[in-house]
């Protein structure tokens, strides 16, 4: 990997934790958490993409806060991805956009996590490209956590928990997702996963106490009948008044 090869060397000189010399050392967001609070994460994976405007829309207008993971490859190839990737940098109140790697294994999941130097050097390169500025990263397709206060992976992705960790990386899952057809439209409804929602916080069903990270993938709103979907869901979740919207930078227990 030519891009890898051309960075590593001068990170390594540098002494210090891959993902610091990246960040250049900048601090996540310190609002403080109410440990009584219920502290809901919208997450949304895997664009630039069509739906990605929706959904960046939908929680401008809601005003609730979210954290999108994009891939350096669809921010990169297109001017297009790149004005979807700089709507989200200029909301930094709302929104959180973090490391989703650089080719999301171009479909070789398998491969990408038996070769762990080579799936480190895909996140350092999408790092550099999406000039992330916090050290938070998800794994394409599979539910890894790797931070200071939990561990939690499938064997399969393990050394790259391992290499990710050492290099500075908070890696991050969800606790529930909201699955998609094979084209890419949600399966269940809005009042569904509002239920369950509910559900697992009642279940105490989370990794966190009273944090539950929600995924979903971009895609799944790009036409105007499922990003309805999204926005009844939101209604849904703020009907009651009994949860707070967050930022992934504020999720407890990430080395900094």
């Amino acid at each position: 990997m030519l891009w890898y090869s051309a960075i590593a060397p001068a990170i390594r000189q540098s002494g210090q934790p891959i993902a610091q010399t990246i960040l250049q050392e900048q601090p996540f967001s310190k609002s403080p958490l109410d440990s009584n609070t219920k502290y809901i994460y919208l997450s949304f994976d895997d664009g630039p993409l069509f739906g990605t405007s929706a959904c960046i829309s939908i929680c401008e207008n809601e005003n609730v806060q979210a954290s999108f993971f994009q891939i350096g490859l669809h921010q990169s190839r297109s001017n297009w991805g790149k004005k979807l990737y700089n709507r989200i940098l200029s909301r930094p109140d709302l929104f959180l956009l973090s490391n989703h790697s650089f080719t999301h294994t171009s479909g070789k999941y398998v491969q990408f996590y038996n070769q762990p130097d080579s799936a480190l050097a895909d996140f350092i390169y999408a790092a550099d490209v999406l000039k992330t500025t916090n050290n938070i990263v998800r794994l394409p397709g599979n539910n890894g956590w790797r931070t200071d206060s939990i561990q939690f992976s499938s064997k399969m992705v393990r050394p790259l928990l391992r290499k990710l960790d050492s290099a500075g990386f908070n890696v991050v899952g969800w606790d529930i997702e909201w699955n998609y057809t094979k084209r890419g439209r949600p399966i269940q409804s809005a009042a569904y996963m509002a239920k369950m929602v509910d559900s697992m916080f009642a279940q105490q069903a989370y990794k966190t106490r009273n944090h539950l990270v929600v995924l979903m993938h971009d895609h799944m709103f790009r036409n105007e009948a499922d990003s309805a979907q999204l926005l009844e869901f939101i209604h849904l979740l703020k009907s009651g008044n009994q949860y707070q919207f967050a930022r992934l930078d504020a999720y407890p227990g990430l080395k900094k």
